[in-house]
C-alpha cells in the first residue's frame, strides 16, 4: 500500500507557521518555498512531501485525496463547506479576525438600522450572507478576488467584509471596522480515506501537530 503522505500548504503566513509544527514532528522542508519555483517540495522524510497551492484550494485537494492532509484558514473552510474532510486541530497559527468595515464616515450603524439595503464586497460570500441575514440586514453582495479596501473608495460598494490582522491596510484607506464577526485561525485537515488507510504513518504528525499547537494557544 502506497504510504507517501502528502501536505497541502499555501505559501505565505500559513506556511512559515506551519514549518515549526512540522519541525515538532520531525519533518524539515528541504527546499525554500519562497525561491523555488516546484510545487511539490521535498522533505527529509521520503515518504512526505508538500505541495504548495493556493489557500482557497486547499480543502479542494484534500477533500480528493490529491493530498492526505493540509492546513487551511476557518474562513476558507467555512467556504468551502468542509464536505468530505476531517478537522481534527484548531492550529492557533496564522490568526487574524473577520470584519465589516466602511470608509470613514460613512453611518453604518444609521443604514443597518433603518433597513437600507446594503451592498457589500467580499471573497467570503458565504460568511458575509449569513452574518448579515443573522442581523435581518439586507445586503447586496458582489464577490471579488483582491483588493477589498478599494471598493468603497469607488462607489462600488458601501462595505467589505475581509479578514483584518493589524488593521493598517484599513487605515492607510481610510477605512474603519464597524463590526466583529469572527475570529480566524488556520485547522488542519485530513482526508478521510487517509485518516483510516494511513493511519499509522498519520497518527505520529497529527499528534506532534496538536502538542505543538496547544502550546501557541
Amino acid at each position: 500500500m502506497d504510504q507517501q503522505l502528502t501536505l497541502a500548504l499555501s505559501k505565505g503566513r500559513i506556511f512559515e507557521e506551519t514549518m515549526p509544527l512540522l519541525q515538532a514532528a520531525g519533518i524539515t522542508v528541504t527546499e525554500d518555498s519562497e525561491t523555488s519555483r516546484k510545487l511539490i517540495l521535498p522533505t527529509n522524510d521520503p515518504n512526505v512531501r508538500v505541495i504548495i497551492v493556493r489557500a482557497s484550494d486547499v480543502p479542494t485537494y484534500v477533500q480528493y485525496g490529491a493530498a492526505d492532509f493540509g492546513v487551511a484558514g476557518k474562513d476558507v473552510l467555512l467556504e468551502h463547506g468542509g464536505e468530505g474532510l476531517y478537522q481534527p486541530i484548531d492550529l492557533n497559527i496564522a490568526k487574524c479576525r473577520m470584519s465589516v468595515a466602511v470608509q470613514a464616515g460613512f453611518d453604518y450603524a444609521s443604514a443597518v438600522r433603518h433597513g437600507a439595503r446594503l451592498r457589500v464586497a467580499t471573497k467570503y460570500v458565504q460568511c458575509a450572507r449569513e452574518h448579515f441575514a443573522a442581523k435581518g440586514v439586507h445586503v447586496d453582495l458582489i464577490k471579488l478576488y483582491g483588493s477589498m479596501e478599494l471598493a468603497p473608495l469607488v462607489g462600488l460598494s458601501d462595505a467589505i467584509v475581509d479578514l483584518v490582522s493589524t488593521g493598517s491596510t484599513l487605515r492607510a484607506n481610510n477605512l474603519i471596522e464597524v463590526e466583529h464577526i469572527m475570529e480566524i485561525s488556520s485547522r488542519l485537515v485530513v482526508n478521510q480515506a487517509a485518516l483510516k488507510l494511513k493511519r499509522e504513518r498519520l497518527q505520529p504528525i497529527l499528534a506532534a501537530f496538536e502538542q505543538a499547537s496547544k502550546r501557541k494557544a
